[in-house]
């Protein structure tokens, strides 16, 4: 039996802290496609991401077919020293009953940018294509 895989202390710093990453999906050959930017929140030991145009995203279709992809958060630009990381994951739906801690982490993380960026992303359509990240 192996052991899951899990988030370092460090991995999990750095997507937390990170306005935006970036996630490229995994085609179904392996290979992955265009990255797009994306806003990223933690609930305990988990990442979640979700897409604010819902399930029609061009991102959010593939992921439906293979479950992987690459996720990159950017080194800081506020100069705390901060490097970029990156790494490969699973997309799997979230379970539903959290629902409401991950709006809650979209509320305070994002709180500053305008009303309606944030109602979007917590939102009925955004709410359906919750996913939770884990580590390959």
């Amino acid at each position: 039996m192996t052991t899951p895989t899990t988030w370092s202390t460090d991995e999990l710093a750095a997507f937390e802290t990170a306005d935006e990453v970036r996630l490229a999906v995994r085609r179904a050959d392996g290979t992955l496609r265009r990255p797009v930017t994306i806003w990223i929140v933690r609930v305990g030991g988990d990442l979640y991401i979700r897409s604010v145009n819902g399930p029609s995203a061009t991102w959010y279709r593939p992921v439906q077919e293979r479950h992987e992809g690459h996720l990159e958060a950017p080194a800081d630009r506020d100069g705390a020293g901060r490097d970029g990381v990156g790494r490969d994951v699973t997309l799997a739906a979230a379970d539903a009953r959290l629902d409401n801690q991950v709006d809650s982490a979209y509320r305070y993380k994002y709180g500053r940018y305008p009303n309606s960026y944030v109602n979007a992303i917590i939102a009925d359509q955004a709410r359906a294509t919750t996913l939770r990240l884990r580590p390959l």
